[in-house]
């Protein structure tokens, strides 16, 4: 299951909080918002199909931060930073996807 679907479902499960994911796409920079199963790149459009991934298999996740929802940029509310793929893992279990 690409990693991005994972990270959805875990927020149709846990839609008190949101996800920011720092990630590498053939060498580019991009920023994820993950909220109650849908993702939106903050930093370039976002296809309107959900079926689109936000961000293909090859994408390299550098960090994964999560907030409380709502997300506010200029006020986040931080629940833990600097989670790697492997570090967020246990939640990801936690919620059984």
């Amino acid at each position: 299951m690409n990693k991005l679907i994972r990270l959805e479902q875990y927020t149709l499960k846990r839609p008190q909080e949101v996800l920011l994911v720092t990630a590498e796409v053939d060498g580019v920079p991009d920023q994820v918002a993950v909220f109650k199963g849908f993702s939106s790149s903050l930093m370039r459009s976002t296809a309107f199909d959900p079926d689109i991934p936000v961000l293909p298999e090859s994408a390299e996740i550098i960090r994964i931060d999560r907030l409380h929802s709502p997300y506010t940029p200029d006020a986040p509310r931080y629940l833990q930073q600097e989670l790697t793929w492997e570090t967020i893992q246990p939640l990801l279990v936690e919620v059984d996807v």
